[in-house]
């Protein structure tokens, strides 16, 4: 009997059985699908939770009245809100105690907003200091054009300092007990404060040769005045400090170890106005650099480049002697036109103590 032939099982072996490969395809994009939608979830988790930092430092000579001096130091709103109604910042605030507050800048951002800055001010106790510069991302604080008002501040100044903040355009003091303590938008202990001055009143010389005023004129000639009065109250700042006291520096962009020791050696060492004598530096700006690598720093900040050093862009760090805290803030900064959101890189609000106790 002829044995039926048995059919070549391995023609077509290197054939995949139908599907397989489709279901491969699938598999594979389940698991991206799963591991964006984490990473998604996890980050819109840090982005909606504020972290309350604290920072301790170190200031030699602080006077008894001085210690534990806490400063909220907030920075980089952008005039966004961080949870519903900035629930997020009320509950990183809930129950903390502290003797002022400083806004380092960027508060408002690009679009003008002030409103999310406004619900922030309302969070905050209203008998404490608080005290704002503008960043580079915010409006101008001053109006040299016609406007509806008398006053040389813009609208969204304006508002601010109806609700209880003092713009930081001058050395302003805080008495407790009988110490002092400063605050110094930093860019004075740079500017030649008697070259500004000869210049403005050059401007309200030649305006006031004028047989009349156009309405832009009178604003020139308004803000004019007001810097004219501003330069006399730094003067008068300057020449009522006295070595005791204690001088906070504040500013949006953080300085660098190049532009602080140049600084100091052009700085008489007996001036006590001088950053020389400052205790500490605040500053944002940075937004600790939008994206950052988890267990890891930044990954790419433009002026910087890829992985810059963390102590350029956030946290604390000693130029030539002075302690320098950069906050990372607490949302996405326009600054980084290919980074639009933060990633893993939680908002912060710092609280800064002093204290003349060694860490």
């Amino acid at each position: 009997m002829r044995r039926r032939r048995r059919k070549n099982q391995y023609i077509f072996a290197g054939e995949q059985p139908r599907g397989r490969g489709k279901t491969f395809l699938l598999g594979l994009l389940s698991v991206l699908l799963v591991a964006v939608l984490a990473v998604f979830i996890t980050n819109f988790t840090l982005n909606n939770q504020v972290e309350l930092t604290p920072v301790r430092i170190t200031v030699q000579n602080l006077p008894a009245d001085l210690e534990n001096w806490s400063i909220l130091h907030i920075s980089d709103l952008h005039g966004q809100e961080i949870g519903s109604g900035q629930s997020a910042i009320r509950k990183a605030l809930s129950g903390v105690n502290y003797s002022c507050v400083v806004f380092s800048g960027d508060m408002l951002g690009r679009d003008g907003d002030v409103q999310p800055l406004l619900d922030v001010v309302s969070l905050l106790a209203t008998d404490k200091p608080k005290f704002l510069i503008p960043g580079d991302e915010d409006p101008s604080l001053y109006l040299s054009t016609a406007h509806d008002s008398l006053s040389v501040y813009a609208p969204w100044a304006e508002a601010i300092m109806e609700a209880g903040v003092t713009i930081l355009d001058e050395p302003i003091s805080v008495l407790r007990g009988k110490s002092t303590i400063w605050f110094v938008p930093e860019y004075l202990y740079s500017l030649d404060l008697k070259g500004m001055g000869a210049a403005y009143q050059k401007q309200l010389d030649d305006l006031n040769t004028l047989p009349s005023l156009t309405a832009d004129q009178a604003a020139q000639k308004r803000l004019a005045e007001f810097h004219l009065a501003r330069l006399e109250r730094i003067h008068l700042a300057m020449d009522t400090m006295t070595e005791k006291d204690i001088q906070i520096a504040v500013t949006h962009a953080p300085l660098t170890r190049d532009y602080v020791y140049t600084l100091l050696q052009w700085t008489e060492k007996k001036e006590i106005f001088s950053l020389r004598n400052a205790s500490a530096i605040l500053a944002g700006h940075y937004a600790g650099g939008q994206w950052r690598l988890p267990w890891g720093g930044a990954l790419y900040v433009p002026e910087l480049g890829w992985y810059p050093d963390d102590s350029l862009i956030t946290g604390l760090d000693y130029l030539s002697g002075i302690p320098q805290y950069i906050t990372p803030g607490l949302a996405a900064s326009g600054y980084y036109p290919f980074q639009p959101f933060r990633l893993f890189n939680q908002p912060e609000i710092a609280y800064i103590t002093l204290s003349s106790r060694m860490n």
